[in-house]
């Protein structure tokens, strides 16, 4: 945990789940920007008088850090990150702020956005995709007079990131960047008076070809934000040619599911298979029900969508097989804490007996990891590039797992 000094006050802020080993702050040089910004303004654009504003939205917020310090202007923030809703509620109530009585509201990119936006305040995502997506969604309920104000670091803000404000939005221009980090300042015309609701691209579906293994055939819905969404990665094809379908009804999870392509393979493969799909990405889950519903056909559709934190909120002991391609990378940094998280929350879910199975880049080591928290790791199947791991929870774990 960390404070962060803002012209709005200072706060305490940290990551979730809170760890007390991450070095990583809970905010960056472009929350800072925008908050200086807001208070003092920034060349040729004033300050924002947040206390007449109107309506303030927040779109990325990463970890409630913009939220917690307008607070007292009664944002309300959108997320695609279940993660990010839940540090955002702990900053809150660590700053003694709360979410009650409507200081803070909270909405999910998959929610409707306020009727009417005032301040419209962006922290630029890592998915180009996503921010297409949020963009369009919002562009109705902004106005002429909205002021509009973008940020990110210089790494993430390109010339497609400004095309696309220009293009949903209005005239953009950036501002000199100040410690790596970069405002946009867009003015919008009045695009609710002529754009529909979602006139974006998104969702987009494809069909699996012959190679996807046990996925081939299936429809596959891909709402904005999920990884390479117009064709079935390389790592998950790998993955569908070797994971085991033949699951005699089991309690299968599909862990940090996606679009649900792995999960529901299973579902098809084995209609007495009780498929968990669960990731923290609203955007994900509302994927994996529509992959699901797309391709599932039999009368009992037994199957659940849990939006958070991996497995954790499963009881311990109840799981038989839990199938998980994880991610590496959170929001611009590469780390593998995610996964190893995955894995730690996986072992108590599962039964004894039970099985992980992991497909992963080779060189991210993993076996080292589940021979440590299981005791056994095998290869179930490999390839230059990747490698699917296999891990069974013994009825008696190792000594210091």
């Amino acid at each position: 945990m960390n404070r962060l000094t803002t012209p709005f006050g200072s706060y305490e802020l940290a990551r979730f789940p809170e760890d007390p080993r991450d070095r990583l702050f809970a905010w960056d040089a472009a929350d800072e920007y925008l908050l200086r910004h807001l208070e003092s303004g920034t060349g040729e654009r004033g300050p924002v008088d947040l206390a007449g504003a109107g309506q303030i939205t927040v779109i990325g917020d990463r970890w409630g850090a913009l939220t917690t310090a307008l607070a007292a202007h009664h944002p309300t923030q959108i997320t695609d990150s279940s993660l990010t809703r839940s540090a955002t509620m702990a900053n809150l109530d660590r700053n003694g702020i709360g979410t009650a009585k409507g200081t803070v509201t909270l909405l999910t990119t998959q929610d409707a956005p306020p009727e009417r936006i005032d301040v419209l305040l962006v922290r630029v995502p890592k998915s180009l995709a996503l921010l297409e997506d949020q963009l369009y969604r919002v562009a109705p309920h902004v106005h002429a007079g909205t002021v509009v104000v973008g940020t990110g670091m210089v790494k993430e803000i390109h010339t497609s990131t400004l095309r696309l404000f220009e293009k949903i939005l209005g005239p953009t221009k950036t501002s000199l960047a100040e410690k790596k980090a970069r405002l946009i300042f867009c003015t919008p015309g009045n695009p609710g008076a002529t754009r529909p609701a979602t006139p974006g691209p998104w969702p987009l579906t494809y069909v699996v070809d012959k190679d996807g293994g046990s996925g081939a055939g299936l429809t596959v819905v891909n709402h904005a934000g999920i990884f390479c969404a117009d064709r079935l990665d390389i790592g998950t094809r790998f993955f569908l040619q070797s994971i085991p379908t033949n699951t005699d009804g089991a309690r299968v999870v599909d862990l940090g599911c996606g679009n649900g392509v792995v999960g529901t393979a299973v579902a098809v493969a084995d209609p007495r298979a009780e498929v968990i799909f669960t990731d923290e990405s609203y955007q994900a889950i509302a994927s994996a029900k529509a992959t699901f519903r797309a391709n599932v056909t039999h009368e009992r559709e037994r199957a659940d969508f849990l939006v958070g934190d991996g497995v954790a909120m499963l009881d311990p002991g109840s799981v038989d097989l839990i199938l998980c391609n994880p991610p590496f990378h959170s929001h611009q940094a590469t780390t593998d804490a995610t996964a190893l998280r995955m894995f730690a929350q996986s072992r108590k879910a599962l039964r004894p007996g039970g099985e992980l199975w992991v497909v992963a880049n080779r060189h991210m080591g993993y076996h080292t990891h589940l021979r440590r928290l299981f005791g056994n790791s095998e290869v179930a199947a490999s390839e230059p590039k990747f490698v699917v791991l296999r891990a069974v929870k013994r009825r008696e774990q190792p000594r210091g797992a």
